[in-house]
């Protein structure tokens, strides 16, 4: 996948203040400030670059008021990287294709992963099959 790299003056006219904010800024929208998005078949892309990340069938109810995901479309659709912010230590997730920040990945996701990819609704747009 080729990379996508921008300015930051690009970035910022691209999109919303909410989203270079979260995306490029690794900001978190509040829990439960986005709408959920429509149920049904499609994929969830990005943001920033517009290429798919997480398919809607992997999309589950975590009840932490972001919208998580038990895996990404294809392992090679995120990058991950230790996040140590905060006081914290967690592992957050990255776009593959534009570096955007999506939001981080836990260890207390359903099955079949074990995983709980919580992501920033704002980070993501759907695309309905």
């Amino acid at each position: 996948m080729e990379k996508i790299v921008k300015s930051d003056a690009e970035w910022r006219a691209q999109l919303s203040a909410e989203a270079y904010k979260v995306t490029r800024r690794h900001g978190t929208e509040r829990a439960g400030s986005h709408e959920d998005f429509p149920k049904g078949p499609g994929t969830f892309r990005c943001v920033c670059c517009d290429a798919p990340l997480f398919d809607a069938g992997t999309k589950f109810e975590s009840g932490t008021g972001w919208p998580s995901f038990y895996a990404p479309i294809a392992p090679e659709a995120v990058d991950e990287k230790e996040d140590r912010s905060f006081f914290m230590r967690r592992t957050e997730v990255l776009c593959a294709r534009c570096d955007a920040h999506l939001g981080h990945v836990f260890p207390d996701g359903p099955a079949p992963t074990g995983l709980r990819y919580c992501m920033n609704g704002v980070a993501l747009k759907f695309e309905a099959e």
